[in-house]
């Protein structure tokens, strides 16, 4: 046999094909923990979302001049698993099915917690008490801490007298006193129903803050 000749079973030289084969199953690689990266990212998503944290849009001024309409902010789903509710928290909420205030309808509200449960709240000169002790309110400005009045309706909540609240229930007030449709008029919020805690303003960057 010549030294130029291969037998006829001889195998076919490396070369393009087998580099060509070796990319192929390297970009298929690729493919497939790219695929598996963005599951992931989307399964931890959909957990933080469900179970940890969630974002929110005010709708009204309720809340003014702490929140304002438009604003942003991001809501602690976890802290009231861990702790219970403390006074003066900004809480997003379920809508109370008695909730009958003027405004298209929303799915949860956003209120600060005034009273805790078994606490008793009352009204006197525009001002807040709880257990017959005036509420220092330093989240208001100073102008509208005496602008607390109660509600038209003749329901106990509505703080035409001192209120006992029930117990698992929290008493919810807008900052925005005169103008916030809150447990004065459909009464204390039960614990249960309370969807998280709002940790921070998130936008207007301008604006961004910690709660």
């Amino acid at each position: 046999m010549d030294a130029d000749e291969q037998p006829a079973d001889a195998p076919a030289p490396s070369g393009g094909r087998g580099r060509h084969a070796a990319g192929r199953a390297q970009g298929g690689r690729w493919i497939v923990e790219l695929l598996g990266v963005v599951v992931v990212a989307v399964v931890i998503a959909v957990v933080l979302r469900t179970f940890v944290v969630a974002t929110f849009s005010i709708p009204s001024g309720s809340m003014e001049p702490t929140l304002q309409i438009g604003d942003r902010i991001l809501v602690d789903k976890l802290s009231y698993h861990l702790h219970g509710v403390d006074r003066s928290n900004i809480i997003v909420f379920s809508t109370p099915p008695t909730e009958d205030c003027a405004g298209p309808p929303v799915a949860d509200l956003v209120k600060r917690v005034i009273g805790l449960p078994g606490e008793t709240i009352s009204l006197a000169g525009g001002r807040v008490y709880i257990d017959g002790h005036v509420l220092a309110e330093p989240w208001l400005p100073p102008a509208t801490r005496t602008e607390t009045f109660p509600a038209l309706s003749e329901e106990p909540y509505a703080l035409h007298r001192a209120y006992k609240i029930p117990a698992n229930d929290v008493y919810v007030m807008g900052d925005n006193r005169q103008f916030s449709c809150d447990s004065r008029y459909w009464g204390p919020v039960p614990e249960s129903t309370i969807v998280g805690k709002v940790d921070v303003r998130m936008w207007p960057l301008s604006r961004f803050a910690f709660f």
